[in-house]
């Protein structure tokens, strides 16, 4: 047994030491207010029933005087029936009575309530006797008063002396219960603070024994992880069962502690990956990309850079001077050796010195170079160079070198700059026709002939038709290279044939050149915009009339096509333009459909804006299809382009011949 007690002491003790001083602190102010209140309450419960016992005795001792004094002069003339009545009543009336006991000189009881005698006496009959206090005195006027417990609860006891006419009779007894309600007060008040008190200490323990299992311990455990992940030890791990923000936290704590003992193996992976995939970037960008080291070797160079500088793979660890075209030599050489020269000095951020830093760090970090490139094919390139600096942004690490193929830009450039004089040519001589022409009208107009004046008006309507067809056109390209959808609906191809070679007639005759057209009678309808396909067969044809010569001839052929022979991979038809005309190069059937490009830059000068087949190549393309081109110098030249069958078109005759339903 003094093991036992022994051992308990031990585990107390040493479950007491693991608590913190402020845990401590808390467990010993919440036993000195609980015991405060406890003492508190008990005090007020105490205090209660001690009124109560004194109200208690007040009471009976004045309800025993009276009853004394109506009973004595029954006693003393014997008259048992009206003092049973009397007491009866008394009793009856009133519930703080326990009992009323009547006793003569002797002390033998003659009368009580609820006791009585036994109304026939015998030598059977047993006596009942009061035994009174050994202080009460006979003597005395004032009633004697005790307390005492039952198992019914406490009683007080009042012995009053029966006197009458100056003789003691015997002495009455009454029982006093205690005031039910204040006895019950009090003792729900003390049951609940003795509950209470329990609980708060129920509580406290039960709360010290989860916080030292499931807080205190596991802090611990994750405070010395810490400080075995701080000393590098990140075989570290927390083998505790918990759930909730705890278990949580020890997961989070032994993941972290995995990915750090794995930390050299995955770093360098993770520098292998980067590597790579800074290499695959830098590979697929569309833009050459050079980087050099300060030493001005070239450590790094991608695909497209290669091909712009016509490198192979023994580039890299040569310096980047001696590989550079000389053309770029002569510009970098300079640029390239300032960078890697100045020092990263800090920028200004005041408002004073904003714009001074702004450009040193555009003249020192970053340069920008336009250099025409003969070899190893004519290009014009823009080189940019930047600075790359360590991650203090204090050490020039090296420099990036990006190239980025112009040529195409330039070119476009050159072609608006010519569209834009060509636009002017051809605005200012219709203007200065028309303005010459009224003017002499209006000036003249009384001393010209008739048949002069005809021909002045004519020439300003032919001039104003002229300045209508420009404007058209630069607003028909606009509107065709916007983001606008059109409507396809069936089209009977014959319909804006005919029309655009009715239109062209007159065009061709006062040329001499012969217009035809080759159309099938059951060719089908097919899907597109009438009027927009009528502009594009009337600028082919237009164009073909231009560049045909006197007794050629021009051709626009119409029929339908299978899908294993056509673009498109369905039943089509394909619509032709051919001319006998000069013909195109090969270095122009590319370039030709480009806007503010015309072939007769490069022959003649003849009336254009270069922006017809360019309408023509959008319009087409708004249909879901391509135009195409065959040409040759001095033979003629064929546009081409085809158009899907409706697709109720393909069906009927199919149904009709029971194909296609089952």
């Amino acid at each position: 047994m003094l093991t036992f007690i022994t051992k308990i002491r031990e585990v107390i003790a040493l479950w007491w030491s693991e608590f913190t001083l402020q845990t401590k602190l808390m467990a010993a102010a919440t036993l000195v207010v609980s015991l405060i209140m406890s003492s508190l309450t008990f005090w007020a419960v105490n205090t209660i029933q001690l009124e109560s016992n004194i109200n208690d005795t007040r009471f009976g001792s004045d309800l025993s005087i009276l009853i004394a004094s109506n009973a004595a002069p029954l006693v003393a003339e014997n008259d048992l029936q009206g003092l049973a009545n009397f007491s009866t009543r008394f009793y009856r009336s009133t519930s703080s009575i326990r009992y009323i006991i009547y006793a003569d000189r002797s002390g033998n009881i003659f009368f009580g309530i609820p006791y009585s005698q036994a109304e026939v006496q015998n030598s059977l009959t047993i006596k009942r006797r009061i035994r009174l206090p050994d202080d009460y005195a006979q003597n005395s006027d004032l009633p004697f008063v005790r307390q005492h417990q039952t198992p019914n609860g406490q009683v007080t006891d009042v012995f009053v002396p029966l006197r009458y006419d100056g003789k003691y009779l015997g002495v009455l007894a009454v029982g006093i219960n205690p005031n039910p309600t204040i006895v019950a007060s009090s003792n729900l008040t003390r049951d609940v603070t003795i509950a209470v008190f329990i609980t708060i200490w129920a509580m406290v323990i039960l709360g010290n024994v989860f916080n030292a299992l499931m807080i205190t311990r596991p802090i611990k455990e994750l405070l010395v992880g810490v400080r075995n992940i701080a000393a590098k030890n990140f075989k570290q791990r927390i083998n505790l069962p918990l759930r909730g923000e705890l278990g949580e936290l020890i997961s989070s704590f032994n993941l972290m502690a995995e990915k750090l003992e794995n930390y050299e193996a995955q770093n360098i992976e993770e520098l292998t990956s980067e590597k790579a995939k800074l290499e695959t970037l830098v590979s697929t960008i569309a833009d050459g990309a050079v980087l050099i080291d300060p030493q001005m070797q070239i450590i790094l160079v991608n695909p497209t850079a290669k091909n712009i500088f016509d490198w192979g793979e023994d580039a890299i660890g040569d310096n980047v001077l001696h590989r550079l075209p000389s053309e770029l030599t002569v510009k970098l050489t300079k640029p390239l050796y300032q960078m890697i020269e100045s020092k990263v000095e800090p920028e200004e951020i005041t408002s004073e010195g904003l714009s001074i830093a702004q450009e040193r760090h555009h003249t020192s970090d970053r340069d920008e170079f336009r250099v025409t490139l003969t070899q190893p094919v004519p290009r014009t390139i823009r080189v940019l160079l930047s600075r790359v600096l360590d991650s203090g942004n204090e050490n020039i690490k090296g420099i990036a070198m990006t190239v980025q193929d112009i040529t195409r830009e330039v070119e476009l450039n050159e072609a608006k700059s010519q569209f834009i004089s060509n636009v002017s040519h051809e605005l200012r001589t219709p203007l200065f026709n028309i303005k010459s022409f009224i003017e002499t009208l209006s000036e003249y107009g009384e001393d010209l002939t008739q048949v002069q004046r005809r021909e002045f008006l004519d020439t300003a309507n032919h001039e104003t038709d002229r300045l209508t067809r420009l404007v058209n056109d630069v607003l028909d390209l606009s509107r065709l290279e916007s983001s606008r959808t059109y409507s396809l609906s069936q089209v009977d191809l014959s319909q804006p044939i005919e029309q655009t070679l009715r239109t062209c007639q007159l065009n061709a005759k006062d040329k001499g050149i012969e217009l035809y057209q080759e159309l099938p009678s059951d060719l089908p309808l097919v899907m597109g915009n009438y009027d927009l396909l009528l502009q594009v067969l009337t600028n082919l044809v237009g164009n073909s009339l231009k560049f045909t010569n006197s007794g050629g001839k021009v051709t626009v052929r119409a029929y339908e096509t299978h899908a294993e022979s056509n673009t498109l991979n369905q039943p089509a038809v394909r619509i032709e333009v051919i001319d006998t005309g000069i013909g195109i190069s090969a270095e122009d059937k590319e370039a030709i459909f480009e806007r503010f490009f015309r072939v007769e830059n490069r022959v003649h000068t003849l009336e254009g804006t270069g922006l017809g087949l360019s309408i023509v190549r959008n319009i087409i393309e708004k249909h879901n299809s391509r135009v195409y081109i065959d040409s040759e110098v001095g033979v003629g030249t064929t546009f081409w382009f085809e158009l899907p069958i409706d697709r109720v078109e393909v069906e009927q005759p199919a149904k009709a011949m029971g194909i296609g339903d089952n």
